[in-house]
């Protein structure tokens, strides 16, 4: 099997446990986090009634495209931050999606850190 399969194969694994363990209720929804090659989504999801309340991805940027991974993700983040406030969440759970926290996944938390989300 080829590795990039394994890898995948691997991160479900990780995201299945950390899933086990991070449960989105009404009051702390969980923020989770996807990222592919070319960008990186997040939702606020409510696991009780199983709603998304609020969404933001690097697709929904103006510049996406010239933009650096790194710098998409903190506008993500900021923009996810911003939307939950608006739906009237300011806690949640944070769900990195079996990716390990840096990079990418860490700019996103940090940035809806500073945007207002507790977690």
């Amino acid at each position: 099997m080829p590795k990039d399969k394994d890898a995948r194969k691997l991160r479900v694994v990780r995201h299945r446990r950390v899933r086990n363990k991070v449960i989105g209720t009404a009051e702390r929804p969980r923020l989770c986090v996807f990222r592919s090659l070319k960008g990186i989504y997040a939702q606020v999801i409510d696991d009780g009634r199983g709603h998304t309340l609020a969404q933001a991805s690097s697709s929904e940027l103006d510049a996406s495209n010239a933009t650096p991974k790194t710098a998409a993700s903190e506008a993500v983040g900021k923009l996810v931050a911003e939307r939950a406030i608006a739906a009237g969440v300011s806690a949640v759970v944070f769900d990195r999606g079996g990716y390990r926290f840096h990079g990418r996944v860490k700019a996103l938390a940090d940035a809806a850190r500073e945007g207002g989300l507790k977690f």
